[in-house]
């Protein structure tokens, strides 16, 4: 059974609490949002069909215990969750870096979700789906990019009311959209607000520059 894959790679994981370790990434083409500052364009349509067994082969020959499923949007395409169970059946840790704008119900129990949430800047705000926020586990990560001041004020906002479901969840990840706000004013906010929150650079773009693609 085939996905349409944009591109395999072993790098530094640049994001999320795993940020740091080494990580294969499996990029799959395809995406049903157009963010702003989206840095990964060339998946929107770039990639070639893999089989799921293939694409396993190919992760399992980098001896890497951490993989991650990206995009683009992974869950635009059906098969996804098949290659995630496939992933975690070889006793692998998987990621799932989601927009949070599609039902995350069908991914394997097994799977860490890094759920994204659209902040107004992103022009995708209201693609939202605030009903995945209850299915997620303590194992599972929500992230905000942030792109100024008012990006800010609205995932502060969301962090106050769904307090409820994301208490029991790992700090929500504060991300600033790379070169689009300064980290010393939002590290102020947060010290300010007290904001149970972790704030996340890019790890990968630091070491690498912005425009690194995998191979």
């Amino acid at each position: 059974m085939p996905l349409l894959v944009n591109e395999i790679f072993c790098i530094i994981q640049g994001e999320s609490s795993y940020s740091g370790l080494p990580c294969v990434f499996v990029r799959l083409s395809g995406c049903n949002l157009r963010c702003s500052y989206c840095d990964t364009r060339y998946a929107y349509d770039e990639g070639g069909l893999m089989e799921i067994s293939d694409i396993i082969d190919r992760v399992s020959g980098y001896n890497c215990r951490l993989v991650e499923i990206t995009g683009g949007e992974p869950l635009v395409q059906e098969e996804t969750p098949l290659l995630i169970s496939g992933l975690l059946d070889l006793g692998l840790t998987v990621l799932l870096e989601t927009n949070g704008s599609m039902d995350i119900s069908g991914v394997d129990g097994r799977c860490i979700r890094i759920l994204d949430i659209k902040c107004p800047s992103s022009g995708e705000a209201e693609k939202n789906d605030f009903g995945n926020l209850p299915l997620l586990t303590h194992e599972d990560e929500i992230k905000f990019v942030v792109g100024d001041r008012a990006d800010y004020e609205y995932a502060k906002g969301i962090i106050v009311e769904f307090s409820g479901v994301l208490g029991s969840l790992k700090p929500p990840l504060i991300s600033p959209a790379f070169g689009k706000i300064d980290l010393k004013s939002l590290a102020a906010w947060m010290l300010e607000d007290r904001l149970n929150a972790r704030l996340q650079v890019q790890l990968h773009k630091i070491i690498w520059g912005p425009d690194l693609r995998g191979v």
